[in-house]
C-alpha cells in the first residue's frame, strides 16, 4: 500500500490536503493531511467518502451517444475517437454555417483544480465562442458587493481568528461550508471568545454558538444599518480610522443611519428591540472582532446591499487595522495569479456573454446566431440552475448539438447528444488555491483514470488540436504551465518559488491590516461606481417590490442552504452519504404544518406559478414560521419528484447580475393535491 498526498477538489473554501492511502490502483481510504496545520489531520465526512466516488459502479465506462429521444437517458456506447471526431466535425460545420459564438462551452468549478476548471473555458475562448459569464448562480453578487466596498482583495486571513476577541458568523453555517475554520475557532472559544451566529435557521452551528440571532431572511442590510447607528449614537466609532480608511461616512452617517433605528429594525429584521441594542454594545466594545461572511445572504434580490452593509461594520470600530479583526468573505482576491495562460490562451478580446444563470433563457431567446451548440463540463444546470423547467426544455432541444463530460450520467446528461466520462479530483494532477485560506498545492492523481475516463484538463487540449489550436496550454504538461501562473504576480505571490508548490502545501499572509483596492484606496462606504449604475451608492436596506408583491400573494418564503452530507449532486454517488441525509425534504415549523394538516414524514407538495416539486416533509423549530427550507440540491431520481430550483426564476440581484433563490415564495401541500 502506498500514500499520496492529493487536495480536494470539491468547492469548498478549506481545500483540504489529504493523503490517500492506494493499493492496486484503488483508493483504499482518505484522510486528512497531519502535516498541514490548516487541514490538521482531519477530513471532513462527505470528503472521507470518496473513495465510494472513484469507484462507484456507476461511473461512466466510456463515451455514449444518444439513441432516444433527449431526456430519455439512452445511450449506446462509442469510442473516443469516434465521440471527438463527430464533436470537432459538428463545430466546424457550426462555426462556418453561423459562426463561432453559436457555441457555448459552459464549465464552472466542480472541479476546483485550476488546469481542470480553467482549461476548458480557455478552450473556448480561443475558438471566439460565446462566453460564459460565470459564477451568478453563486458568488458573483457577493464578489462584485466586496469589490465596490473592499476593493477585489481577500479579506481577514481565518486563522488570525487566535487573536480574535468575539466572532460573527453572518449567514455561514461554518460547520458545513467551513469545517477547518470551525475547528480551530473551537479551540479560540475556549478562551472565552463568544461566537454569534445571525442565520434565519438553526444550523447545527447556530445550535452551538453562544448566541444565535434568526433574522428573517433577506433583512440583514437594516440589521447592519442599525448596528451602525447604535454605535455612532453612543459615541463607539473608531473616527481615527474612519477618517483615514473610508470613503463616505459622513454622508451615510446623516442620510442613512437615521432610518435604521433600533425599532423599525427589530420590526424589518423579526428581532426583539433589546437583541438589536446587545448585538450593537457587544460589536461596539470588541476590538479584534470578526465577520465569517456567508455567500447565501446575497442570492436575493437586494442581496448585493446587504453584503455591503455587513462587510462596513469593521471599518466603524477599527477592526479591519487589528490582527485577528475585519471581515472574512474570500481569500483569493489577494492571491494574483496570473491565470491568462489557460483561460485566454488566444482569441478576441470580447465576444457574446451568457449569463451562467440563464442558460434556459439563452437557448431559447438568444438570437444572431442562436445557440446550436452547448458543452457543458463540471457542471449540472438541469439542478443547480433557477428555473430549471425552462432550462430542461431548452436542452431538450433537438437542434441543439449538446456535449455532456461527467463522471455520472447526471440529470443535466441524459439531455447529451455525446456523453464523455470525466475523471474525479482524484485521478488528475492540479494546482490548487484556496478561496477561503491563504493556501496553495500542485497534488498528482492519486490513482489512474477509471475506464475510459479523461479529465477535464486533457478533453481540452485534445480538442483544442483538433480544432486547429496551437498556444501551448493545448500541448504542454500540467506542471510545465505552474510557472506561467506567477509571472507577473504582485503582492503576496510575488515572493513565492513556484517550485514549492511541488514540494507541498504553501502558505502565504496578508497584510497585517486590510488593505483596500477600491479606486480611492479606501473602503468605499459611499461608491460613485455604484451611483453610475443606478445602484443606491450606500448601504441600505429597501424593500424590494417584486418581493412584497410575491409575499402577499404566498404564504411562504423558500430558504435553501447546504446539506450536511448532501451539500450538492457531487456527493450524489455515495451511498453512505445520501443515506446519512436522508430523502430530500422541506422543513417546516410545527405551526405551519399544523395549519395545513402535515406531520412529519409525510410527501408534500410544494409550488407557486413557475412549478411543483414533490419531497418528504421534516417538522421543526430550526426555522421560523413563514419559512420552507429545503436544505442541499439533489437529482430528480432521489426526490419524490422534481428538484427544488423548478420554483425559483431567473431574476438578477442589484449587483452581479446574480441569482435570486431566497427570493422565492411558495406554499405546500400534502403530495395527493399535486393533481
Amino acid at each position: 500500500m502506498s500514500k499520496v498526498r492529493v487536495v480536494c477538489a470539491h468547492d469548498c473554501p478549506d481545500m483540504c490536503s489529504l493523503v490517500a492511502e492506494v493499493e492496486n490502483g484503488r483508493v483504499l481510504r482518505i484522510q486528512g493531511d497531519a502535516d498541514e496545520a490548516w487541514t490538521a489531520g482531519f477530513a471532513c465526512a462527505k470528503v472521507t467518502r470518496d473513495t465510494e466516488t472513484v469507484h462507484s459502479p456507476d461511473r461512466l465506462r466510456t463515451p455514449l451517444r444518444r439513441s432516444g429521444p433527449k431526456g430519455s437517458g439512452r445511450f449506446e456506447p462509442i469510442t473516443w475517437d469516434a465521440a471527438l471526431d463527430e464533436i470537432t466535425a459538428r463545430w466546424k460545420a457550426i462555426i462556418a454555417e453561423s459562426g463561432p459564438e453559436a457555441i457555448l462551452g459552459y464549465a464552472y468549478s466542480a472541479h476546483q483544480g485550476h488546469m481542470n476548471r480553467r482549461l476548458v473555458s480557455g478552450l473556448f475562448h480561443a475558438l471566439g465562442t460565446s462566453r460564459l459569464q460565470a459564477g451568478t448562480v453563486c458568488d458573483t453578487c457577493c464578489e462584485t458587493a466586496w469589490d465596490m466596498t473592499c476593493g477585489p482583495v481577500g479579506g481577514t486571513d481565518p486563522e488570525s481568528v487566535v487573536h480574535s476577541d468575539l466572532v460573527i458568523a453572518w449567514g455561514c453555517d461554518l460547520m458545513a461550508v467551513n469545517v477547518h475554520f470551525w475547528a480551530l475557532l473551537e479551540k479560540v472559544r475556549k478562551s472565552g471568545v463568544q461566537l454569534v451566529v445571525i442565520d434565519p435557521r438553526r444550523s447545527q452551528t447556530a445550535a452551538r454558538a453562544d448566541w444565535h440571532l434568526p433574522i428573517r431572511i433577506g433583512t440583514d442590510a437594516a440589521l447592519a444599518c442599525g448596528i451602525a447607528h447604535i454605535l455612532l449614537r453612543d459615541g463607539l466609532l473608531d473616527r481615527d480610522y474612519i477618517a483615514a480608511h473610508t470613503l463616505g461616512f459622513e454622508r451615510w452617517s446623516t442620510e442613512v443611519l437615521p432610518n435604521f433605528p433600533p425599532d423599525r429594525v427589530a420590526s424589518i429584521t423579526g428581532l426583539s428591540v433589546a437583541d438589536v441594542e446587545r448585538l450593537a454594545a457587544m460589536y461596539g466594545a470588541a476590538k479584534a472582532s470578526l465577520i465569517r461572511l456567508g455567500e447565501g445572504m446575497t442570492r436575493l434580490a437586494k442581496g448585493g446591499q446587504a453584503l455591503r452593509a455587513v462587510a462596513t461594520l469593521p471599518a466603524l470600530t477599527g477592526a479591519y487595522g487589528r490582527a485577528g479583526g475585519g471581515a472574512l468573505l474570500l481569500a483569493a482576491g489577494s492571491m494574483d495569479f496570473q491565470f491568462g495562460v489557460l483561460n485566454r490562451p488566444s482569441g478576441p478580446a470580447s465576444a457574446r456573454m451568457v449569463n451562467h444563470l440563464a442558460l434556459g433563457e439563452a437557448l431559447e431567446e438568444m438570437r444572431d446566431p442562436p445557440l446550436r451548440a452547448l458543452f457543458i463540463a463540471a457542471n449540472n444546470p438541469a439542478v443547480t440552475n433557477p428555473d430549471v423547467n425552462r432550462l430542461r426544455r431548452g436542452l431538450a432541444r433537438e437542434d441543439l448539438f449538446t456535449v455532456v463530460h461527467d463522471p455520472f450520467l447526471t440529470d443535466t446528461a441524459r439531455y447529451a447528444d455525446i456523453v464523455l466520462p470525466a475523471t474525479t479530483y482524484l485521478e488528475t494532477e492540479d494546482f490548487y488555491r484556496s478561496y477561503g485560506t491563504y493556501r496553495m498545492q500542485y497534488a498528482p492523481a492519486a490513482v489512474p483514470p477509471q475506464h475510459e475516463a479523461r479529465s477535464n484538463f486533457h478533453l481540452a487540449q485534445d480538442l483544442g488540436r483538433r480544432m486547429g489550436l496551437t498556444d501551448r496550454a493545448f500541448s504542454a504538461a500540467p506542471r510545465d504551465l505552474v510557472p506561467e501562473f506567477f509571472k507577473g504576480a504582485t503582492g503576496i505571490i510575488a515572493a513565492v518559488d513556484p517550485a514549492r508548490v511541488f514540494e507541498g502545501p504553501v502558505k502565504v499572509a496578508p497584510p497585517a491590516a486590510q488593505e483596500f483596492r477600491t479606486p480611492s484606496g479606501r473602503l468605499e462606504i459611499y461608491s460613485e461606481t455604484l451611483d453610475r449604475q443606478g445602484v443606491p451608492p450606500m448601504p441600505t436596506w429597501e424593500e424590494d417590490p417584486v418581493e412584497a408583491a410575491d409575499a402577499a400573494r404566498w404564504p411562504l418564503r423558500l430558504l435553501t442552504a447546504p446539506g450536511y452530507f448532501q451539500a450538492h449532486t457531487a456527493y450524489a454517488a455515495s451511498p453512505f452519504l445520501r443515506k446519512r441525509e436522508g430523502e430530500p425534504c422541506a422543513i417546516l415549523h410545527p405551526e405551519e404544518a399544523t395549519r395545513r394538516g402535515l406531520a412529519e414524514g409525510d410527501k408534500v407538495l410544494l409550488f407557486n406559478d413557475r412549478g411543483k416539486v414533490g419531497l418528504v416533509l421534516r417538522v421543526s423549530d430550526e426555522v421560523r414560521p413563514g419559512v420552507v427550507l429545503v436544505p442541499g440540491q439533489r437529482p430528480d431520481g432521489e426526490a419524490v419528484s422534481g428538484t427544488v430550483n423548478m420554483l425559483c426564476d431567473e431574476r438578477r440581484t442589484d449587483m452581479g447580475e446574480g441569482a435570486c433563490y431566497q427570493s422565492t415564495f411558495l406554499d405546500v401541500a400534502a403530495w395527493q393535491d399535486a393533481a
